[in-house]
């Protein structure tokens, strides 16, 4: 058995490959995305970027029905868009292992809100089985497979934030070779139409009472004695926190938080003085636990809001007051977009106009803040789009004259193409500007339908973006490069002026992507400079004002040569050094 120090996403692109997976579909959503990004490189799986969550629990299930043992991946809010099939699939159930693996996200590192997705496994009626390092990703996702096979279910492999961008030790093992299951048809379990979901809803309750049964002794959930003045149930995470400030307490560690076992608790809380429920996020355990008529203690000294720590149970249980090293003073450092970012370019535009953009998920966001103050709304992926619809259809005509709706080529893809076609359906007038920057930037530059790039790497159809509006019937889409100003000037002004749909496609290549180029480097003649502070507005990190002659400064370690500063300034005071061929 080889040992290896992994990511928990890594551990779990292991475990899944060790169980025999075949057929894996994601959309990229951080803290997941490692997952799809390690599983491609193993023999023996066809893993893929979908376009949306939706679309890829949909390949899943296909597999699994075939008899395949398949999974998806995606984050927290990910499975909001995938609960479509989730629900269904719950009813018809696993012929090959079904996974889910979900990523939640305490703290909103990256997410728009915090959302507990045992709360969804609950109301799906779907299994919940959370791993607390490394090694348990590895082993629990293998198990996740099994269980799904022989409970004939869908299973959800909840991690969070800290686990999936954590490392640790994992013991390495061989693959499974499994031969597929047989299909065989079967309507009425496969066929939800109402005449069968019915019946199928009798299995779905008969499976979890089973599960429910099993689960207090199932290898997931492990009871440690100790001293039973304190006990506590724990999962993921949290359980490390608790190791840490109660080594000595009774433990007992959930691995399959749900369905629960009920005779389990039970019998925990009769063998110690004081329980404990440390769980981060919803009081999910602690609820549960106390509709059982068992005494306990949880958010009424705890949180629901954001990650725990050490020190929070320090305070919370043993009331010991911390004393923290006062941290070292460093300059605040707020997200901002990437210096040569074309997004920067369409937001000074924007800016410049006076218009307001309803906003969409993405690096884009980033034009809320200052100094572009450009985007006013942010809502879930593709809800730019809708909410200008929305917006005209409840002001009016007009009143959208002000406003635009911006949206990512990854995003549009993803949700924001249904959103356009509602527009086009309803007839509604407005402008949609795609911020096409030739990747799914936010989460670490993944391909998408339009890049002509798989997950593996292979070369494939890129879909185009003009065409497919056009396709729309939008006779007004126009193609223009972010970073020529006057030109995309001109279209906005044009276009937000005229009573029709309209979409214009900013394009240029992020800045950060392997393949692309630098022009060269600006830099500012000081002879030239007025100080008069354009080239500022912005927000470039890459130029900065001197504070001894008052004049702007280029930084060349972070000028890529984007030349929207030069753009900006009305006296010729910025010019570019090009960069040397070699």
């Amino acid at each position: 058995m080889e040992k290896k120090i992994m990511l928990g996403n890594e551990a779990i692109a292991r475990g899944a490959w060790e169980a025999g997976v075949k057929v894996s579909s994601a959309y990229p959503g951080t803290p997941s995305t490692e997952v799809s990004e390690n599983l491609v490189k193993y023999e023996g799986v066809y893993a893929e970027w979908a376009p949306n969550e939706k679309v890829a629990a949909e390949v899943a299930m296909g597999a699994s029905i075939a008899g395949s043992r398949a999974m998806c991946a995606m984050k927290c809010v990910g499975l909001n868009v995938a609960s479509d099939p989730l629900y269904t699939a719950s009813y018809i159930g696993a012929n090959g292992g079904l996974v889910y693996i979900v990523a939640d996200d305490p703290g909103l590192y990256s997410s728009q809100n915090e959302q507990d997705t045992r709360l969804i496994g609950n109301s799906a009626h779907v299994p919940v089985i959370e791993p607390s390092d490394s090694e348990e990703a590895r082993y629990f996702t293998k198990r996740a497979f099994e269980i799904s096979e022989e409970y004939d279910t869908p299973v959800i492999l909840r991690t969070t934030t800290r686990l999936a961008h954590s490392q640790g030790v994992v013991n390495c093992e061989d693959r499974i070779e499994l031969e597929d299951k047989i299909y065989e048809r079967n309507p009425q379990k496969n066929i939800m139409m109402p005449g069968n979901a019915k019946i199928r809803h009798l299995h779905v309750e008969d499976r979890e009472n089973r599960l429910a049964e099993d689960a207090c002794n199932i290898d997931l959930n492990k009871v440690t004695y100790d001293d039973t003045k304190i006990g506590v149930i724990t999962s993921g995470i949290p359980y490390q926190y608790v190791k840490e400030v109660l080594p000595h307490a009774s433990v007992l560690k959930l691995g399959l938080v749900y369905p629960l076992p009920k005779k389990l608790i039970e019998e925990f809380a009769s063998k110690v003085d004081t329980l404990y429920i440390v769980e981060e996020l919803e009081p999910f355990i602690e609820t549960k636990v106390k509709s059982w008529g068992i005494d306990c203690i949880g958010k009424d000294i705890f949180t629901i809001q954001g990650e725990y720590s050490a020190n929070m149970l320090r305070k919370a249980i043993l009331k010991q007051e911390v004393e923290l090293k006062t941290p070292a003073e460093v300059p605040n450092r707020p997200p901002i977009l990437c210096p040569g970012c074309p997004h920067r370019a369409t937001f000074s535009v924007l800016k410049k106009l006076h218009l307001h953009a309803s906003g969409d998920i993405g690096c884009y966001t980033l034009g809320a803040v200052a100094p572009l103050n450009v985007v006013d709304t942010t809502l879930c992926m593709g809800g730019s789009i809708s909410m200008l619809h929305g917006m005209e259809k409840a002001k009016g005509k007009d009143w959208i004259k002000n406003w635009v709706a911006v949206i990512g080529d990854s995003t549009f893809l993803h949700t924001g193409v249904n959103s356009l076609m509602n527009m086009v359906y309803n007839q509604a007038t407005g402008t949609v500007i795609i911020l096409d920057n030739s990747t799914t930037g936010m989460t670490g530059h993944q391909n998408h339908p339009a890049t002509g790039k798989m997950l593996n790497g292979e070369t494939t159809y890129a879909i185009d973006l003009e065409k497919l509006c056009k396709s729309m019937g939008i006779e007004d889409v126009f193609v223009v490069d972010a970073f020529d100003l006057k030109q995309l000037e001109k279209t906005i002004k044009e276009e937000v002026a005229k009573d029709c749909l309209s979409v214009i496609i900013a394009q240029s290549p992020c800045a950060l992507l392997k393949s692309y180029v630098p022009a060269g480097k600006c830099y500012v003649d000081p002879e030239k400079c007025k100080k008069c502070g354009a080239c500022l507005v912005p927000g470039c990190p890459a130029i900065k004002k001197d504070e001894v002659t008052g004049c702007a400064v280029i930084d060349d370690t972070m000028c890529n040569g984007c030349g929207l500063c030069m753009q900006m300034c009305p006296f010729d005071a910025i010019s570019l050094k090009k960069r040397e061929e070699k």
